[in-house]
């Protein structure tokens, strides 16, 4: 697997994978996730492609002080066949290349699928609560 950083142009190949690997929720618009992370400069996403298909993404950001990664997706076809792990791989150097000490992730609590790969890969459950606030335009929460 050949894995690079993805531009614009790999947009609609990655939300499509997104989707497939369903990651996508209606209140999150994935080609707005997209474009962010492919503008920013502390922020990227990791394409993986076999034979010239992306069948692989990772987004990797970072706040100078944790790294954070987002999108992990394999295309169904090419699970279990260690390109979630080389995901990671790439991810962790990205993150380390940029000086930031720490990767983090959320998992949904109920996905117990991934929560034993990032075990396996030496992630570990932290004594932490994530808290959020939508900051929608409408006021109301969630992004119009």
């Amino acid at each position: 697997m050949e894995i690079r950083a993805l531009t614009a142009e790999d947009r609609a190949d990655a939300v499509a994978l997104w989707h497939r690997s369903g990651l996508t929720r209606p209140w999150n618009p994935p080609e707005e996730d997209f474009d962010r992370a492919v503008a920013g400069v502390g922020s990227a996403v990791l394409g993986g492609s076999v034979d010239g298909h992306l069948v692989a993404t990772a987004m990797v950001g970072h706040d100078g002080h944790r790294g954070w990664v987002y999108y992990l997706a394999v295309d169904p076809d090419h699970r279990s066949t260690g390109c979630g792990r080389a995901m990671m791989g790439a991810a962790e150097q990205w993150v380390q290349a940029a000086g930031v000490p720490k990767l983090q992730l959320m998992v949904r609590s109920g996905n117990t699928g991934a929560l034993g790969f990032y075990g396996a890969l030496g992630y570990a459950v932290e004594d932490t609560a994530v808290l959020s606030r939508w900051l929608g335009p409408d006021g109301s929460g969630r992004p119009g």
